[in-house]
């Protein structure tokens, strides 16, 4: 197999792989690996070194210059980020507390949009089962929560 059947084969499962995640960077790893592809195909007597240069420059400068350009002409004006992550949604959110939720030490679990989620109040209140919560913050998988007001119906 030639060398740079490899390089398109690989430029091809990149950008499947951009297809299922929507960050734009596999699609410039996909393109640096196509420039390599393209070298190795028109030089085929060149290293695959420099192929490999060739792709890893191609693929830095898409994601230094061509990231940062796309992602603003892709914004609409007064909208926010087109990926502002999984969480970002959350914070505001009411919740129901599924068990007793203390501070980081002694956290509990919600259920916040059809799933269970690890708890724990900022303020270093208590909560009770049953209450409700809102949300203010996300730490990784974990929700920072604090009392929220009035009845929250549970998600069925």
């Amino acid at each position: 197999m030639a060398v740079y059947v490899g390089w398109f084969v690989a430029a091809l499962a990149l950008l499947v792989i951009e297809l299922a995640s929507t960050t734009f960077f596999s699609i410039f790893l996909a393109i640096g690996a196509f420039a390599a592809g393209l070298v190795a195909f028109f030089v085929p007597s060149s290293p695959i070194w420099i192929q490999a240069v060739v792709a890893i420059v191609v693929a830095l400068a898409g994601v230094v210059v061509g990231r940062p350009f796309l992602s603003s002409r892709l914004r609409r004006q007064g909208e926010p980020p087109l990926t502002p992550g999984v969480h970002g949604g959350f914070v505001g959110q009411r919740a129901l507390a599924l068990d007793a939720i203390g501070d980081e030490l002694h956290p509990g679990h919600v259920r916040l949009a059809g799933e269970v989620w690890l708890a724990f109040t900022g303020d270093h209140t208590s909560i009770a089962t049953g209450a409700p919560v809102i949300v203010t913050a996300v730490r990784g998988t974990t929700l920072v929560v604090r009392p929220g007001d009035g009845p929250v119906a549970p998600e069925g």
